[in-house]
């Protein structure tokens, strides 16, 4: 795991929307795995610059997205098929028939989650997989306890995983769905490359125990110690708590040019 300590959030998502940037210039039909929460925001504000004055385009990507809430209508604030509407989607040129999420209104969620999967694998794989981490370790919606290999599936959301998501519902955690769709571990350590988003003191315990803690379903972002292509992107708050922080810095510091993606 490549571990990237920027000053702030902004500055780590500039960063990692140059990574994702070159991945769609240089591959003929890149699939990207995308992320909600508040994490990823001010990297897809960088996408959408690029795109407008930069002149990066997205007719030739793919998306599938980690989760969506089930029974919350898309046009809902609070789906996340709305969240990416409003941040990304509506801002660039990406075709709207290749941007998947889980349908959240679906009658048949084992049928249309085994669905989703299929479709990931006839798209040929996600390239790169866009990932935050919830205080509690979680990836997507894969909460302590995770099977380690699980695949696209319903799951019941924790009160505090609620809580922290109930901005967009008023700020009322009762409001929010009690279940969701989300993408499982075993489906996003397929990815052959994972970008993930990490900031604020709130994670850095959460960040702390994926990057130097046991590998364990207690903190289930721990599980990408196994991935063999994995950049952490945080600040300097989310990276309080790391023995080894100064070793990171100086190892991302030194990495020979033809290394380096900036």
């Amino acid at each position: 795991m490549e571990v990237v300590i920027k000053p702030t959030q902004d500055e780590a998502c500039r960063l990692g929307a140059r990574l994702i940037a070159r991945i769609i210039r240089t591959r003929p039909a890149p699939v990207l795995g995308l992320a909600t929460g508040s994490s990823p925001l001010p990297l897809y504000r960088e996408l959408v610059r690029m795109h407008r004055e930069e002149g990066l385009s997205f007719r030739h990507v793919t998306t599938f997205n980690l989760d969506e809430y089930v029974g919350l209508d898309p046009s809902h604030p609070g789906s996340f098929r709305s969240v990416m509407e409003e941040h990304l989607f509506r801002h660039i040129d990406l075709p709207r028939e290749r941007a998947h999420l889980p349908d959240g209104m679906t009658t048949d969620v084992p049928g249309h989650c085994a669905e989703y999967e299929r479709l990931i694998a006839a798209a040929g794989g996600i390239d790169l997989q866009l990932l935050g981490i919830g205080a509690d370790g979680h990836l997507a919606f894969n909460e302590p306890g995770s099977s380690f290999r699980s695949r696209t599936r319903i799951k019941t959301l924790w009160t505090e995983t609620r809580r922290a998501n109930a901005a967009p519902f008023g700020g009322d955690p009762d409001k929010v769905p009690r279940h969701c769709l989300t993408m499982g571990l075993g489906t996003i350590m397929e990815a052959r490359q994972c970008l993930l988003l990490g900031f604020g003191r709130s994670k850095a315990q959460a960040v702390r125990d994926m990057i130097e803690g046991p590998v364990t379903a207690s903190c289930p972002a721990s599980i990408l110690q196994f991935h063999e292509h994995v950049i952490a992107l945080i600040d300097e708050d989310a990276a309080s708590l790391l023995q080894h922080r100064d070793y990171y810095r100086e190892v991302y510091e030194n990495k020979p040019s033809w290394q380096r993606w900036e």
